[in-house]
């Protein structure tokens, strides 16, 4: 198959509905060969199936291209190795990875459960760091063996990571932190040859229908940035965080240093306070967290 993507290989976690599903589709469209990696869990991240791992790749290979099931927890050791494994011995190399994994456990915070906090960040911000590992490993060893790597990185993040969401710190919490990894590997993997962005998907799934009722947008309308990002097309671009809805690309802008004030002397609390609030008027006022009317 011809395509922006022809000859990489692709690695999507989550891939087995939703965004994912629709990201596996596309680099498929675009000549990838693509592993397609699914728990089968439900919207909580009970359960476990093979099932919609397997359904992807039978969509794609009736569409005449190439793909294998992988249905490994990449929030575990063994499951993220597996992966990047998986990719190696099928198809000889790895070029992409695509971190997109994830489920919900909304609750207020007093009322937010240990283990809904623990799940949820072991998928979303685990989920993210074990498969980056050991892709960053392998591209590691690639580039020192004098071998040239043109690897991609896209982790997802979220709206709720980058100003908040009520009734989701669990969430918001992990797509933070994901914001951190990114700019963290992209700075630590470039001379490797490795690009690592994130998105800000917006787009009617499973895990949003019941929290955002008013998106409509299908999760295929995200999918043709990622698939550029994913690319060997998408060359300079890295450390971004783009936002991505329908027809709408933003590029965040993330924290930078704004107004300030100083002291030659120790501030006093009241001496600091002050300062502040100077500085505050001097501020525009951040965005209204999500569920904020």
């Amino acid at each position: 198959m011809t395509g922006i993507c022809a000859g990489r290989v692709v690695a999507v976690t989550g891939a087995g509905r939703g965004l994912g599903r629709a990201h596996a589709l596309a680099f498929a469209a675009e000549g990838a060969r693509v592993v397609v990696n699914d728990l089968g869990a439900a919207r909580d991240g009970s359960g476990a199936s093979g099932d919609p791992a397997r359904s992807v790749v039978a969509e794609i290979e009736a569409a005449g291209g190439r793909a294998v099931a992988h249905d490994g927890d990449i929030a575990a050791e063994r499951g993220a190795s597996s992966l990047i494994a998986t990719a190696l011995e099928t198809y000889g190399r790895l070029d992409t990875l695509v971190n997109n994994a994830g489920f919900l456990r909304d609750r207020m915070l007093v009322n937010l459960a240990d283990e809904d906090w623990d799940a949820v960040l072991r998928v979303h911000l685990t989920g993210h760091f074990l498969p980056l590992r050991h892709a960053a490993a392998h591209w590691r060893a690639e580039s020192r063996a004098g071998r040239p790597v043109a690897a991609r990185v896209v982790n997802t993040t979220s709206g709720a990571g980058l100003m908040g969401s009520v009734g989701q710190g669990n969430y918001a919490a992990a797509k933070a932190g994901i914001v951190a990894l990114t700019l963290v590997a992209s700075a630590e993997l470039a001379r490797y040859g490795v690009q690592v962005n994130a998105i800000a998907p917006a787009a009617r799934t499973r895990m949003t229908e019941e929290v955002f009722t008013a998106l409509t947008a299908p999760p295929e309308d995200v999918s043709p940035l990622v698939v550029w990002l994913g690319s060997a097309a998408s060359t300079g671009v890295t450390g971004r965080v783009f936002e991505a809805e329908a027809g709408r690309i933003t590029v965040m802008e993330g924290w930078r240093p704004g107004p300030t004030a100083r002291n030659p002397a120790r501030w006093t609390p009241a001496g600091a306070g002050e300062a502040a609030r100077r500085l505050l008027a001097d501020t525009p006022p951040p965005p209204p967290v999500y569920g904020v009317r």
